[in-house]
């Protein structure tokens, strides 16, 4: 049919069209039962949640994961794509507890958690119909009605089975441990959530002193901290055994103070007598004073080693925790005490800071099971702290210090500006906390981890070998349980007196062991199910923990899971893993990437996926981050409405974003897709019809395309070449598909078209409007039929529409062809390439463009004929190439009148031999301006030889062709004149 100019076509409204084609074929479901029973190539889809808007961030990793998956099916490949749902944890509880103004645990507990859970069912949902409807309409074809949830009973169920496999394997244990803590949405993070949202925020820095009970001086320790809010629970003051301390005595005062030797010029000085006011201490490396004691304010009095501090007891800030004094409340050692910050004295907090809780349980001040956490989970003092109960930590700081200073304790008070962890839902500052958990030991399979991960293939490369690396090689037991509502429950029963514990791997066992009918798997529909002691009625029953896993352990249990295995398909999974590709952010390396992997390891000591394309961030504009509130971006809708799915699909994959980096996203670039690659692709197609069109005008048969075999007998140049080049691009889109390296190909299909319509159309506008004769019309015709329809099956996993709408015209035509351009199978290629014939089209390229500058040099029209052009260069296969078969094209296209060959360079070139300095320099050192005059003087005959051979000597140094520039200058022959001819090259030959 007649197709209408590039100005007018609208790629929004066609892809409307196709969307309807595919629909009235059903054409996902068609290319699944078509491909089945073919080898299965295993997709992992990365659930995300329902609870927000699609944005580019997932538009991007759609296509990428489209892209594959489309070119996987085309290929003979049963590809299942499932959309799937995270629907627990803390994002959809953070929605509810807006939504019902809960700011407590309580509050929760006092609506009843079957209330609560069934209102966070209700939204998970709430935006499923807008993803369905944007994830469509960007041309990706996935299952939204066999999608699966992670809060689906069939999901929770395999769940539970790898908690319980991990159990089995004693990779499962119970502690505290000090975590990332949110007050804001009440539940311990994971350390990757924690390292999501870094600010810079000023902190108050205060130096306290803690008098040591018994010295002679009446000295005291000096810590500094930033968190003047755990100073109430202060159990210990540690110190670095290698480190030497200073007992220093205030001249104005007599205080002593004990402090590490190098981090004396922490400590405040007086204001001198001049007048000038002591700038407020900030407590940081930025104005600390390595050594230097400032000996007008303070006398050194002695230098202690740090081991000899260990032991000493001291003074206790508060009185809250004076039961513990028999085992606290003194100086313990440790090397995590630096002398970089601070006053090489640390206050420790056992239950608010990692290395604190550490060291206090090693050195015995507490015991595991007696600590006690002195803030509740709101983030608010316990009734123990009584001169703070109730208030909330950070709020509570300004008062702490007030307090330690009316004690005569303070020894200094700051500011200093740090960068600190919040929370990445509720916006809230993160403290750290101890917190009874379930764990993993990931640390026991770490080494395991390493391997598994040199089994994966990830593009781009380094973000395996370095970012995930070094992420496994540091890799610390998973806390894996929140105490939390919403999420699949942790399948683990105790007795009464913790002696008996059950771990349920299914429902049937729960069922069994319990005697209940078990329909759902969330807490109010579990926690009251009591199962008996197996050791009798005297010892009662035992009863769920109350936690429930981290939505990053149901991500992680994705592959097992979202087929309901080993309950159901044991034979699909066990047949296909692991699988064969994920996709999705860098942020994934902490997330959805390592669960999946931590998990493969622990249960079968494989990798979850052996393929992994991972992608950048998409940015506003100006570089900073998309923000709904600033606007400061073009909703995806409104520029597929604008420019179509297909350009934005192909802007995104052609960025450096599908290399994991940054892309600054630009309208604009969107647009340049259309403009540079669609138009010109529709253009060489529409040249086509056009002209096939003419042929039934013009009273002759119908256009039906002359079978390839046949075309191949082709006695023009170009017909070969362009068969030549697509069977390059079709082996190229084959080679960097197979490599998932997706961002090669665009530039790639973009040289083709340019050369499909600026060669191949362009110099046989003669043969296609049928100047030459029928026979050579339709064989010219046939020839760039083919050419359009192996490029479009080759590209339609890229641009799935714009291909569809070039296909389904051009397939009426050929009486063989499939419904959709979906349906065909990739390309394959013959192996009938002609190198010397692309290379030689290429090199006339060069010289078209060549001889075009040296008109516009000399101002000399196209309309101008010349007499004569000579092309210079070695090969002579090129040259016979461009004097014969090729010649009628450069006369044509550059107006000259006979075009002569030359394989002798050196007739119209003079060289010259530079030293490449930025090579050699280094490596010859004092030689370098000897060696340089010898390079500079070398004759043409010795360049030539130099060019033969790779290398020359000069003062016993060997060189290369790295190490010498060859410049080649344009020779004028004797006796004709700068008018007469000039010349230009590409420094080839």
């Amino acid at each position: 049919e007649d197709v209408c100019e590039g100005k007018d076509f609208s790629f929004p409204l066609e892809e409307q069209r196709v969307l309807e084609l595919w629909s009235k074929l059903d054409a996902f479901h068609e290319q699944l039962r078509r491909t089945e029973g073919g080898e299965e190539f295993i997709f992992y889809d990365g659930p995300p949640f329902a609870t927000g808007l699609p944005h580019y961030g997932h538009i991007l990793a759609g296509t990428i994961k489209d892209v594959v998956t489309r070119h996987q099916s085309m290929r003979g490949r049963h590809v299942m794509r499932r959309f799937g749902w995270d629907c627990h944890g803390l994002p959809v509880e953070f929605e509810i507890d807006k939504l019902l103004g809960i700011t407590n645990r309580q509050q929760v507990l006092d609506l009843g958690i079957g209330k609560y859970n069934e209102t966070c069912r209700g939204i998970v949902t709430k935006y499923v119909a807008e993803w369905e409807a944007v994830v469509t309409r960007t041309g990706r074809w996935i299952d939204f009605k066999a999608d699966y949830k992670t809060m689906d009973i069939n999901f929770m169920e395999s769940v539970w089975w790898v908690f319980g496999q991990l159990w089995d394997k004693d990779l499962v244990y119970k502690g505290f441990k000090v975590m990332p803590y949110s007050t804001g949405c009440k539940t311990a993070l994971s350390n990757f959530e924690a390292g999501l949202d870094y600010r810079t925020v000023p902190d108050p820095a205060v130096m306290v002193s803690f008098p040591v009970i018994g010295d002679a001086d009446n000295a005291a320790l000096v810590a500094w901290t930033t968190t003047p809010w755990t100073l109430p629970s202060n159990l210990a003051l540690c110190v670095n055994a290698n480190l030497v301390y200073a007992k220093v005595k205030d001249r104005s005062n007599g205080t002593v103070y004990i402090v590490a030797e190098s981090r004396l010029g922490q400590l405040p000085v007086k204001a001198k007598a001049s007048g000038k006011k002591q700038a407020p201490s900030k407590g940081s490396n930025a104005e600390a004073v390595q050594g230097g004691l400032d000996t007008e304010s303070y006398e050194l009095l002695a230098k202690i080693p740090g081991s000899s501090l260990v032991g000493l007891k001291y003074t206790p800030l508060f009185d809250f925790f004076l039961e513990l004094q028999d085992t606290a409340f003194r100086v313990i050692a440790d090397n995590y005490v630096t002398d970089d910050s601070g006053t090489g004295v640390v206050h420790c907090a056992p239950a608010f800071g990692e290395d604190d809780h550490r060291v206090c349980l090693s050195a015995g001040i507490i015991e595991a099971s007696g600590l006690v956490v002195a803030v509740d989970d709101d983030g608010h003092f316990i009734e123990k702290i009584s001169q703070f109960k109730g208030r909330h930590v950070k709020e509570a700081d300004k008062d702490i210090i007030n307090a330690v200073k009316d004690k005569g304790r303070l020894v200094s008070k700051g500011s200093i500006e740090h960068s600190y962890p919040y929370c990445w839902r509720s916006g809230t500052p993160l403290i750290y906390r101890a917190v009874p958990s379930w764990f993993i030991k990931v640390e026991k399979i770490r080494d395991q981890l390493l391997e598994c991960n040199k089994e994966t293939y990830w593009v781009p490369d380094y973000v395996k070998e370095k970012r995930f690396h070094n992420w496994l090689e540091g890799a610390r037991d998973w806390a894996v349980s929140r105490s939390r509502f919403w999420g699949t429950p942790l399948p683990v029963w105790i007795s009464q007196d913790g002696e008996e514990i059950v771990v349920m791997d299914s429902i049937e066992k729960l069922e069994r062991l319990s005697g209940v009918k078990v329909n759902d798997l969330h807490r109010h529909h579990v926690d009251d199910i009591t199962i008996p002691s197996s050791r009798g009625p005297e010892f009662g029953v035992l009863k769920r923990v109350e936690d429930v896993f981290d939505c990053w352990f149901e991500s992680g249990s994705m592959p097992y899971a979202y087929i309901h295995y080993p309950f159901e398909n044991r034979e699909l999974f066990e047949k296909n893993f692991p699988g064969n590709f994920v996709a999705e952010g860098l942020d994934q390396t902490r997330g959805w990437f390592y669960t999946l992997m931590v998990l493969s390891t622990a249960l079968f000591g494989k990798p979850a996926f052996k393929n992994l394309i991972c992608n950048g961030l998409v940015l506003a504009e100006d570089g900073k981050k998309m923000s709904k509130s600033k606007q400061n971006y073009p909703s995806p809708m409104e520029v597929i409405d604008e420019y179509g799915a297909d350009a934005l699909r192909l802007y995104l994959v052609n960025s450096p974003v599908v290399r994991a980096e940054s892309l600054r996203f630009k309208r604009i670039g969107v647009f340049g897709v259309v403009k540079d690659v669609f138009l010109p692709w529709y253009n060489a197609y529409r040249f086509l019809v056009q002209n096939a069109k003419r042929l039934e005008v013009e009273g002759l048969t119908a256009f039906s395309p002359i079978d390839q075999a046949s075309l191949r007998k082709s006695s023009n140049v170009l017909d070969h070449w362009i068969h030549s080049a697509t069977e390059s691009l079709v082996s190229f889109v084959h080679q960097e598909m197979d490599a998932y390296r997706l961002y090669t190909v665009v530039p790639y299909l973009v040289k083709y078209i340019d050369n499909l319509t600026n060669i191949y159309v362009r110099f046989n506008r003669k043969r296609l409007k049928g100047r030459t004769g029928e026979e050579d019309c339709k064989i010219s015709l046939s020839t760039l039929y083919h050419a359009l329809v192996t490029t479009c099956v080759a590209m339609a996993p890229f641009t799935p529409f714009f291909t569809e709408v070039l296909y389904q015209n051009l397939r009426k035509a050929s009486s063989k062809s499939e419904q959709s351009i979906h349906f065909c199978s990739f390309p394959s290629t013959t192996g009938e390439r002609d190198e010397r014939v692309e290379r030689s089209v290429t090199r006339m390229m060069t010289i078209i463009d060549l001889a075009r500058n040296i008109r516009e040099r000399h101002s000399k029209a196209l309309k101008t004929p010349l007499k004569e052009m000579v092309v210079v260069h070695p090969d002579s296969e090129f040259l016979e190439d461009i004097t014969g078969k090729l010649k009628e094209y450069v006369m044509e296209e550059m107006n000259v009148k006979t075009v002569t060959p030359c394989n002798d360079p050196m007739k119209y070139a003079s060289l010259r031999a530079e030293p490449n300095f930025s090579v050699l320099g280094k490596r010859l050192g004092k030689d370098m301006g000897k060696v340089s005059n010898e390079v500079k003087k070398m004759t043409q005959e010795q360049i030539l030889a130099f060019e033969q051979s790779g290398e020359i000597s000069f003062l016993g140094h060997c060189l290369t062709l790295d190490d010498i520039k060859v410049v080649r200058q344009f020779k004028r022959p004797v006796d004709v004149s700068e008018k007469e001819i000039d010349a230009a090259g590409d420094g080839t030959s």
